[in-house]
């Protein structure tokens, strides 16, 4: 398929687009490319790579960018509570409104497949699991703005909708924000972790594993569309402590603090079933541990901090 990936030089993007393309699809990247330049690089390999320079705001740039595909990925976002809490109208204006211009310009065979986060659950027990049905109820301006981006979509033809994990490993787009990046990042250089509200519970997706999900929804698309999917792994519904403990198992003289005093500024506390997504075929293929041994291989590339 021709397939255009907004925002495909990012942390997801450099990984998915050489997916797609290794699959034998024609991608071109629409990319304002704010952080390194250099991801995609390798893929000017393949003749059925192109790539332009723009704003996903701009609607001539991205009616140029639209032209002649079949599908659209818009990975283009400011991810993450901190960034957004920073600069809120940008916030806004990419992770919304520049999904409805995109939603407004865009043909109705195109394909749309989004990325969302299941942020948007917000504070739950940790105990009750979230589906697709649970109510969403973002706790920061990211989630808000994912989730509004998410029903406007929905309601339009042609649409489906990946709830991501929180997404871990690997990637030329390093990001060391993440939380099982950072906990590993950390946990190796400093040989201890400070945790705070160490009970609270997330689910996770390696990074290879969340391009999967595009790939695979492709290939599944009439029995998909119209519906969203929590996307991550089932086996790794895990609190702050459990992650602590199973990066303890490769780092045995790690030291971690469980903290009582003071509050984690990012809130999200649930469980997620991502059996929908399963039940059309999907299973992914990295494991936490394989995720968390590639991680700390992989920092020892990274300069010593000065």
């Amino acid at each position: 398929m021709r397939i255009l990936v907004t925002g495909g030089a990012g942390y997801l993007g450099s990984v998915l687009v050489p997916a797609l393309l290794e699959q034998g699809h024609t991608v071109r990247v629409l990319d304002a490319l704010r952080h390194e330049p250099g991801t995609l690089l390798s893929c000017f390999a393949y003749h059925t790579f192109s790539f332009v320079r723009g704003d996903v705001r701009e609607a001539e740039t991205l009616k140029r960018a639209l032209d002649g595909v079949e599908a659209i990925i818009p990975l283009a976002a400011l991810v993450g509570m901190p960034i957004c809490k920073r600069q809120p109208r940008e916030a806004r204006e990419v992770n919304f409104e520049a999904i409805a211009l995109l939603n407004e310009l865009r043909a109705p065979e195109q394909r749309v497949l989004f990325p969302n986060s299941n942020s948007g659950y917000g504070t739950k027990s940790g105990e009750v699991y979230c589906t697709e049905d649970s109510p969403l109820e973002p706790i920061s301006l990211y989630g808000q703005t994912k989730v509004e981006a998410e029903r406007l979509l929905l309601a339009a033809p042609n649409t489906l909708a990946f709830r991501f994990a929180t997404l871990f490993g690997v990637s030329p787009r390093v990001r060391l924000d993440l939380l099982v990046n950072d906990f590993a990042y950390r946990a190796r250089r400093d040989r201890y972790l400070v945790l705070y509200e160490k009970d609270y519970k997330r689910n996770y997706l390696h990074i290879h594993d969340a391009a999967r999900c595009f790939v695979h929804a492709l290939e599944h698309w009439d029995e998909m569309v119209g519906r969203v999917y929590n996307a991550g792994l089932e086996e790794a519904n895990l609190s702050k402590l459990e992650l602590a403990l199973l990066i303890k198992q490769f780092l045995p003289d790690l030291v971690i603090y469980e903290e009582g005093i003071g509050r984690d500024p990012d809130q999200r506390n649930y469980v997620v079933s991502n059996a929908r997504l399963y039940a059309t075929g999907y299973r992914p293929i990295w494991t936490l541990e394989q995720g968390i041994r590639q991680l700390l291989s992989a920092y020892e590339m990274l300069p010593p901090e000065p």
